[in-house]
């Protein structure tokens, strides 16, 4: 941090990088002159920005304070020498996400191949609606646009455009348009994010030089990539920033209520935008008057993720109803579907154990005499 921060303040800030068990990687803002002047006179002043390993202090857990990546934090009674330190406070978030769990996130950068894997226009989707439902800004990065010619390019474009999306067509292994995507990062934390085998991993190390990240090959039988991420850290970009990878997933939970899933469309919004649906708690499937039900690429989409958002709402209420004769059960094939059946009752089909047999035996017996 600056001089004129540290005078006004009096705090030492920083941001968590990463977690580590009970220790937080903590990168310092840039120390001032004035602490400088503190240092004992043998020790050499580190380089900037520094790095501590810091614990919470006790009074955070007590009152529940969590501390994670991204946060903003107060450091107190630094030991330069040993790189250690203590987190006092956590500053107020302007954002906080729970999977990946990280705060003080500015935008959400979407990664997919365009072949190797292939497209799937429904997974790209579903990772569309959940970065939309986080409220950041989305970034969408196509790699491997050396794999297919300009016109496929030209036509997947046009695509997303009617979705409501400007992709940036890039290629990693051939480093054509990664500069761009830098100028998109510069200056503000990115949560990274996409299924696996799309070039995540490859793309950070080529925004970041110094980054070495372990780089998973796609799987030939299953035409999908391997995960190799395992935890979320931030690094910090050349050109100012941070960077946050995130550990891989295929399918995004569809955890929205059915209610605000329509808003997540862009399409749909622009619908919304110039007129409403006759019914103020519409959910755009059946209902007469509708806006927003029509002739547009992704409805079908919409239809299915509201089926999922649906079934969801409707295992939280029967897991709040213990007397429910219902449970939810997920299909081994199809698209994140499930549906419901009866639940069987409980301990109805369950073995009387030999220690209750004996219990009921001793009662038996006292109840004679």
């Amino acid at each position: 941090m600056t001089g004129e921060n540290f005078a006004t303040t009096g705090q030492l800030l920083g941001t968590v990088l990463a977690v580590q068990a009970n220790f937080y990687r903590v990168q310092l803002d840039e120390k001032d002159e004035e602490m400088r002047e503190q240092d004992p006179p043998h020790l050499p002043h580190p380089p900037h920005p520094l790095l501590l390993l810091c614990t919470r202090r006790t009074r955070l857990k007590k009152i529940g304070q969590q501390v994670m990546v991204g946060d903003r934090v107060v450091v107190e009674e630094p030991d330069w020498a040993g790189g250690r330190g203590a987190i006092a406070d956590v500053l107020p978030r302007h954002s906080e996400l729970d999977r990946p769990a990280i705060a003080n996130v500015n935008q959400i950068l979407l990664v997919f191949a365009v072949a190797d894997p292939p497209l799937e226009p429904y997974q790209l989707s579903r990772f569309l609606i959940k970065a939309e439902s986080t409220g950041l800004n989305v970034l969408l990065c196509l790699n491997k646009s050396d794999l297919i010619s300009q016109q496929e390019q030209q036509q997947v474009s046009d695509r997303l455009l009617g979705w409501g999306y400007q992709p940036i067509f890039i290629s990693v292994k051939d480093g054509i348009n990664t500069d761009q995507a830098a100028r998109y990062l510069s200056n503000k934390v990115t949560v990274i994010a996409g299924p696996s085998g799309v070039g995540k991993s490859s793309l950070i190390n080529t925004l970041i030089d110094s980054l070495q990240l372990r780089v998973g090959e796609v799987s030939g039988k299953l035409a999908r990539g391997r995960h190799t991420t395992r935890h979320i850290e931030l690094f910090e970009l050349p050109n100012g920033g941070l960077l946050a990878d995130t550990p891989g997933f295929n399918q995004p939970d569809m955890d929205c209520n059915p209610e605000e899933l329509i808003h997540y469309f862009p399409e749909a919004r622009k619908r919304l935008a110039v007129a409403s649906c006759r019914f103020s708690d519409c959910l755009h499937r059946d209902e007469p008057e509708c806006v927003v039900r029509g002739d547009w690429e992704r409805y079908e989409h919409y239809l299915e993720f509201l089926s999922d958002a649906i079934a969801r709402q409707t295992q939280l209420h029967q897991q709040a109803d213990p007397e429910s004769t219902m449970k939810l059960k997920s299909k081994s094939k199809g698209k994140g579907q499930s549906q419901y059946e009866p639940k069987l009752e409980s301990k109805k089909y369950r073995r009387i154990s030999r220690k209750t047999q004996l219990q009921d035996l001793q009662e038996l017996y006292r109840d004679e005499e």
